[in-house]
């Protein structure tokens, strides 16, 4: 409105004195002096900026148009690259070599396996198996049949995985050999469920005492030609289900459409500018999608080779990039700091990644990382699975997650609002809608929701109910709607954005979001319904939060040892709380939620709090209780977490 104000004026005088140039010079003047040369210079420092992001959303746009009218999907796309390239190495695994004509034929026998066995378009089947190239081509080969495959976290334990089994249609399970023990536990709990669930076993020592069927020896028969199907699988149609934690309660099954893999994977393959011959190492989880679409993705859509590593090492991070001569790397921010902890080697610098992408690089290392290994470029990036608010970081500003032009502020609607410090509710004006941010100021992001749009259409989760809770209506005019992300970040006067925190029941924690809710359910359960609070605490030189829990317990008479025992066996290793406070009472009263954030201001720290506090020594596998000496050497990062 101002910008148009000015041109009236300028209009104004032109036409009342005649003169142009003086016109022209008292409207700038005028302009200038009244705060309006902040817009020239922000228009100066990242016009440049906006207009090549709008290129790059209107290219992938473009081709996504292509797709869409020719009806492809993910397998189509993919059976185009073995055609193109069929001996080129689709994975790195090991000392493994899986070209593109091999994991067409495995995805083939999959899909040929599995029709045999009476699945169809339509129906699902839960994936629980480490990271290795068959994990792809199981999904791969039940998507050629239109079978709709949910990733589960490998980490996943007795009521989170039970959960995660139950929450949607799958009536079979294809278990690695790292996953079994998990899943005998939780069986018979299945069993009582769902009617029938059949068990597929991948790898070797299989015990014939539990009901499986053998997926290898079932594969080792089946037919590596393409399957022949009824039912073509379609550009809109469901993928993959891919879990997350949201901000609230257990974890969710996101919809993943082929249309949502498709234009996350080239988006981010354009931004990075990535080539045809670039070779990307992954030792990310491919039960997430940073691991499991971003960067598989590459080799599905574009042709890349792609290492999968099955879990991070620190230590042989750089050899590896070294031993399969890898351009572009995929990193959290833990990794970053694992990395920079690491004694300096001369193969810090003889690796050819000219490239790395992620989220979580925290400001007061990023420089330090990127000089010490020698990288041309970092794109951090922010978004999630299921959401329509995506931001990347395009050009090396240092500790930002991506940016929201202050020039075209439509064209890419992401939008910042203002929230209630303490329920972290939008706040409203007096017409009900959402306030919007200045920059400086704290506010949670949200993403515009287009039904007919495939970048910000928002497919969300199996249960209808969860999906709800994630849409907000009235935002920017009546009628319109969009999708809360539960992440709270801040913006700068160029539109530089910079994440600050989490909102709701959820920190984040080794790379994972830890549900509150879930882990206070399970501590209830142990202390035989025990009210309790689990929140996450900061701890210097690490990334994200702890957990911490308080417990009543006036009378010190909860075993420490017992507790871990049962938390380590019913909780992913992530989520079991490094911190114990043992208080007088909980509150559960009005004000437990004002209790809560008090705790977590309060930390562990041991000179603001007169409560015991126990710690979690991975040496000796139990809770300790916290001294001076323990606390100085956490903050001092001597003893690691």
């Amino acid at each position: 409105m101002e910008r148009k104000w000015y041109f009236g004026g300028f209009v104004l005088m032109w036409l009342a004195r005649g003169s142009l140039l003086e016109a022209l010079v008292t409207t700038f003047a005028f302009y200038v002096a009244t705060g309006g040369w902040r817009f020239l210079q922000v228009f100066y420092n990242t016009f440049s900026r906006d207009v090549k992001a709008i290129f790059m959303v209107l290219k992938v746009k473009h081709y996504l148009s292509v797709i869409q009218g020719g009806n492809q999907s993910v397998p189509d796309l993919f059976r185009l690259q073995v055609q193109k390239n069929p001996n080129k190495v689709c994975f790195y695994y090991g000392d493994q070599k899986w070209t593109f004509k091999e994991m067409e034929e495995f995805s083939n026998r999959v899909a040929n396996c599995f029709q045999k066995f009476g699945y169809t378009s339509g129906d699902e089947v839960a994936l629980f198996m480490e990271s290795r190239p068959e994990f792809v081509g199981i999904w791969l080969g039940l998507a050629k049949i239109g079978v709709v495959t949910a990733f589960i976290n490998t980490n996943l334990r007795m009521h989170s995985l039970l959960h995660s089994l139950s929450i949607n249609k799958c009536n079979a399970i294809i278990c690695g050999s790292d996953c079994l023990e998990a899943i005998k536990d939780v069986a018979p709990l299945l069993a009582a469920k769902k009617n029938e669930v059949t068990i597929f076993y991948f790898g070797d020592n299989l015990n014939n005492n539990f009901p499986v069927k053998s997926l290898n020896d079932l594969l080792l028969s089946a037919c590596s030609l393409p399957p022949d199907v009824n039912c073509k699988l379609n550009f809109h149609d469901r993928l993959l289900y891919i879990y997350t934690s949201g901000t609230s309660g257990l974890p969710k099954a996101a919809i993943v459409k082929n249309s949502r893999f498709l234009w996350i994977t080239i988006g981010y393959h354009w931004t990075l500018g990535m080539k045809d011959d670039d070779i990307i190492y992954n030792c990310l989880p491919l039960y997430h999608t940073a691991g499991g679409i971003l960067v598989i993705g590459q080799a599905l859509i574009f042709g890349n080779s792609v290492v999968i590593r099955s879990k991070f090492s620190a230590s042989k991070f750089w050899e590896d990039c070294v031993k399969y001569n890898c351009t572009v790397a995929q990193y959290i921010g833990e990794i970053c700091r694992y990395l920079l902890a690491q004694p300096e080697r001369p193969i810090d610098k003889q690796h050819k990644i000219r490239v790395m992408a992620g989220n979580g690089l925290r400001i007061h290392i990023w420089e330090k990382f990127k000089t010490r290994f020698n990288l041309e470029r970092i794109y951090e990036y922010f978004g999630s699975t299921e959401g329509t608010a995506s931001l990347i970081n395009i050009d090396g500003k240092v500790g930002s997650v991506g940016f929201i032009s202050q020039i075209f502020g439509t064209f890419y609607p992401v939008i910042l609002v203002r929230v209630d410090p303490d329920t972290a509710e939008p706040l409203r004006d007096k017409d009900g809608l959402c306030i919007t941010c200045k920059p400086g100021e704290p506010g949670q992001v949200v993403g515009r929701v287009y039904s007919n749009d495939p970048i910000r259409q928002f497919d969300g989760y199996v249960d209808q109910s969860e999906t709800k809770k994630k849409i907000i209506k009235d935002i920017l005019k009546k009628g319109d709607a969009g999708y809360l992300t539960g992440d709270i970040v801040v913006m700068d006067e160029y539109g530089y954005v910079y994440f600050k925190d989490r909102t709701g029941d959820t920190y984040r924690w080794k790379g994972e979001n830890v549900s509150t809710t879930e882990v206070e359910s399970v501590i209830s359960k142990i202390l035989g319904q025990t009210d309790c609070v689990v929140y996450g605490v900061q701890i210097p030189g690490t990334e994200g939060r702890a957990g911490m829990a308080a417990l009543p317990d006036p009378e010190r008479k909860i075993d420490m040892k017992e507790l871990l025992s049962e938390l380590e066996r019913q909780l992913p290793s992530y989520a079991v709380p490094y911190f114990i406070r043992l208080v007088d009472r909980i509150e559960v009263t009005g004000t437990y939620k004002l209790r809560k954030i008090d705790l977590q201001k309060e930390g562990f720290d041991i000179h603001r709090i007169p409560d015991f506090i126990y710690y979690w020594d991975k040496k000796v596998k139990c809770y300790l209780p916290m001294d001076e000496n323990t606390y100085q050497l956490i903050q001092s990062g001597s003893l690691r977490l």
